[in-house]
């Protein structure tokens, strides 16, 4: 991972000196399911809707600064007002305001790992401290008094649903606790909400809870990721405070024409969504299948997949740097390696894609482990 050079770290402020950026591992490959991207391409339909809007679209004159049709939009589809919406330059910037806005010196977030990295890095560009209460080893889900007796005593909290990259869903009676718990602000990321069963979300709580902010992206389920657009849904105080920290003409005219029309045909994508829902079940046994017989070496936890709610599969396999390594370098295939990461010894995450990409990637664990066992 890059450092600041000697120079650089003579002349940033003093906590960034030793600043490390995200690394999300990337390399070029056939076939790349190590982001949690939707593999698949736009329906027809909606790329030539999404082409006719860029066409329409002047670049020069600056966007909307609040994407306010944008905004319309989004609140008709989930049955808020306007003033309850914010737009940003993907979900990042939205999770970097939030941080900005709510934490800094004295203050502190709360994250419970395994759990989004980026979380911690924003916080600590923000000077804000991390308290952090971990997950069940075994099956990730909430430590609930240990979490709910921290967030009495911090100022953010920040829960993923599904959780990237273990899958789990947190339910509403957890949320609306933390929520109660928490004297500052509870942020529930819902970057994957759409592959989660029905009724997943946690919006419901909005009205009841005015220190509930959650989180959504058209990165995943609409499949543009290169599109960079999310948005908050928030009571509207707390809108006021994302829109005065945000950067001015944040989200561009094209994005917001790209969002505009994918979110005019949502119905466009219900196949995909189900379509990688049921590839994900398959995925999970299949791979449950090939690692039944499988030993760990010698003080190692045990092979295991976890049952998810993202469009991403957790495994543990046996010497997962190597495995993965070797998928990219033999069969140009990219999975995301978690297994020098705290509390995921052992484990990589797999991106859910088309079925043909989802056979490879099978094929070609199966013959590597197979490999490593004779």
């Amino acid at each position: 991972m890059a450092q600041l050079s000697d120079r650089m770290r003579a002349l940033v402020q003093p906590h960034l000196a030793q600043i490390e950026p995200y690394d999300p591992a990337f390399s070029q490959t056939r076939i790349n399911l190590s982001a949690n991207e939707n593999t698949y391409p736009p329906p027809p339909a909606v790329r030539a809707a999404v082409d006719d809007a860029l066409a329409a679209t002047p670049l020069n004159r600056y966007p909307d600064p609040m994407s306010n049709r944008l905004r319309d939009l989004i609140a008709a589809r989930g049955g808020h007002s306007r003033r309850q919406i914010c737009v940003g330059n993907g979900g990042d910037e939205l999770l970097f305001n939030f941080i900005m806005a709510f934490g800094g010196q004295g203050r502190t977030l709360l994250n419970c790992p395994p759990a989004f990295s980026e979380y911690e890095f924003f916080a600590s560009v923000n000077q804000t401290q991390v308290k952090r209460v971990w997950r069940d080893p075994e099956t990730f889900e909430l430590d609930m008094p240990r979490t709910l007796e921290a967030a009495s005593r911090s100022d953010m909290v920040i829960l993923t649903s599904p959780n990237n990259p273990t899958g789990n869903l947190v339910g509403a009676h957890e949320v609306e606790q933390v929520c109660e718990a928490c004297p500052g602000m509870v942020m529930v990321d819902e970057a994957y909400i759409e592959f989660a069963d029905p009724g997943s979300s946690v919006e419901c709580l909005l009205p009841s809870h005015p220190n509930l902010v959650v989180l959504h992206t058209l990165s995943k389920a609409f499949g543009e990721a290169g599109v960079r657009c999310g948005y908050v849904v928030a009571a509207p105080d707390v809108i006021d405070v994302f829109a005065a920290v945000r950067q001015i003409y944040s989200v561009n005219v094209l994005t917001q024409a790209a969002a505009e029309a994918a979110l005019r045909m949502e119905v466009m994508f219900d196949p995909v969504v189900r379509q990688i829902r049921a590839e994900r079940e398959r995925v999970v046994a299949a791979l449950r299948a090939l690692l039944a017989d499988v030993d760990a070496p010698s003080g190692d936890p045990a092979p295991a997949v976890w049952p998810s709610q993202g469009n991403f599969v957790l495994a543990r396999v046996p010497d997962a740097a190597r495995v993965r390594e070797r998928l990219r370098d033999e069969h140009s295939i990219l999975v995301r390696d978690f297994s020098s990461a705290p509390g995921l010894a052992g484990c990589l995450r797999i991106t859910v894609g088309t079925p043909e990409e989802n056979d490879e990637v099978l094929r070609a664990l199966s013959q590597l482990i197979k490999e490593d066992r004779s």
